[in-house]
C-alpha cells in the first residue's frame, strides 16, 4: 500500500455567497482571526504528514501563491527590527510544506478542478480538502483521521459528518450498506442533495476525500452534467459500481464553512475565543453585549 504523503486544495471558485468581501480577494484568504483560512487547512494537511500539496486557483488568486511564498522585504525588515517572533511566524508559512500550483481556466466544476491535479498525482492516493471547509480537531486532524482508515481498509474514502435532515437538501448524501466500525460504513450510492424524503441517510459529505488514483480515470469519463459541471461525486459513483472499494467515514471535528457570511463570522468568533492573544479581550466584549 502507498503511503499518502500528496494532496489537493480546489480553490478556484468565485466565492458568490461571501460577496462583497471576494470582489477583490479569493474567499480563501478571508481572514480568521489573524490567518486566511487556507492557512488553517494547509496546516491540517501538514500535521497530518502530508508532504505535497497542489493548490488548484482560477483568475484573480495570486494572493494566494504570495502568502505561501517567501517574502523577503517583510522578512529582512522583521529580522533587522528583531521582532523574531513574528519572523518565526512567517517564516514558517513558506516552508510548511512543497505547494504547487496549477489553473483551472474554465470554470467546470469540481471534478474539472481535481482533473487538472493528475500530472501532479499520478497514481498515488491523495486527499482532497475543499478550500471552504475547515475543521477544527487539534488532537487528531482530519486529514490524519483518513489516512488511518485508509491504512486500515484500503478503500477511497469520502469524509462525511450527519447533518440535520432538514438539511440533507444540501449536500450529497451516501447510502449505507454494511458498518464496518464506529465511525466507517460501505456505501452502494450517493444522492445529490436530495429533498428530506429520498435522503438514503443523514450522512452528507462534507470536504474531504481520500481517492485513488483511479479516480482520474473516471474523471476523464465523466460527462458534464447540470450548469456543464463535470461532478467529483459522478466520477466516485461510477468507480465505486465498477467495484473499487469506497466507503464513508464520519470525521470527528468541528466543521466551519467559511463560504457563507455566518460561518465564516462563527469561525472568528470560536477561533478567536481559542486564541491567547484575543480569547481575554473577545470574552469581556462578547459579555458586554445588551443583546435583544
Amino acid at each position: 500500500m502507498k503511503k499518502v504523503t500528496k494532496a489537493v486544495i480546489p480553490a478556484a471558485g468565485l466565492g458568490t455567497r461571501v460577496l462583497p468581501a471576494t470582489k477583490a480577494q479569493p474567499k480563501e484568504m478571508l481572514v480568521i482571526v489573524d490567518k486566511p483560512s487556507l492557512q488553517y487547512i494547509v496546516e491540517e494537511l501538514v500535521e497530518s504528514g502530508i508532504t505535497d500539496i497542489v493548490i488548484v486557483t482560477g483568475r484573480n488568486k495570486n494572493s494566494i501563491e504570495d502568502h505561501f511564498d517567501f517574502s523577503y522585504e517583510l522578512e529582512n525588515t522583521l529580522q533587522k527590527e528583531n521582532k523574531i517572533e513574528l519572523l518565526e511566524k512567517v517564516d514558517k508559512i513558506s516552508s510548511m510544506a512543497n505547494i504547487f500550483y496549477v489553473r483551472q481556466n474554465h470554470p467546470l466544476g469540481l471534478g474539472h478542478a481535481i482533473l487538472k491535479a493528475k500530472p501532479f498525482i499520478g497514481d498515488e492516493p491523495f486527499v482532497i480538502a475543499l478550500g471552504d471547509d475547515i475543521v477544527y480537531n487539534p488532537e487528531r486532524p482530519v486529514a490524519k483521521q483518513l489516512i488511518e482508515n485508509y491504512e486500515k481498509y484500503g478503500a477511497s474514502i469520502v469524509g462525511c459528518q450527519e447533518v440535520a435532515l432538514e438539511d440533507v437538501s444540501k449536500y450529497g448524501v451516501v447510502k449505507p450498506t454494511e458498518n464496518l466500525d464506529e465511525n466507517t460504513v460501505a456505501i452502494s450510492d450517493f444522492v445529490e442533495k436530495p429533498s428530506k424524503e429520498e435522503a438514503p441517510s443523514r450522512l452528507a459529505c462534507l470536504g474531504r476525500y481520500l481517492l485513488d488514483g483511479k479516480i482520474f480515470d473516471y474523471l476523464e469519463e465523466t460527462k458534464a452534467g447540470k450548469g456543464g459541471e463535470i461532478q467529483l461525486t459522478d466520477a466516485i459513483l461510477k468507480m465505486l459500481q465498477d467495484g473499487e472499494k469506497v466507503v464513508a467515514y464520519e470525521f470527528q471535528g468541528k466543521r466551519y464553512d467559511i463560504g457563507n457570511k455566518f460561518g465564516l463570522l462563527k469561525a472568528n468568533i470560536e477561533f478567536g475565543l481559542k486564541n491567547d492573544e484575543t480569547k481575554g479581550e473577545l470574552k469581556n466584549y462578547l459579555k458586554s453585549l445588551k443583546l435583544d
